[in-house]
């Protein structure tokens, strides 16, 4: 009885610090300037083309 306590105490503990650790990596770990999400604007109309080319 006592070997299947220690058992199930350490399967919870190791599973725990298991879940930790990825937690931390999924915070820690940084996102590259290339993975962010960038809406473009295309312009749809003639008028909105040539205000755009002459903004740049």
């Amino acid at each position: 009885m006592r070997d299947y306590k220690l058992k199930l105490i350490l399967t919870i503990l190791s599973s725990i610090v298991f879940a930790f650790i990825f937690v931390l990596l999924a915070f820690v770990t940084p996102i590259k300037k290339s993975q962010q999400y960038k809406q473009v604007n295309k312009p749809k109309s003639t008028l909105e083309k040539i205000s755009h080319a002459a903004k740049n």
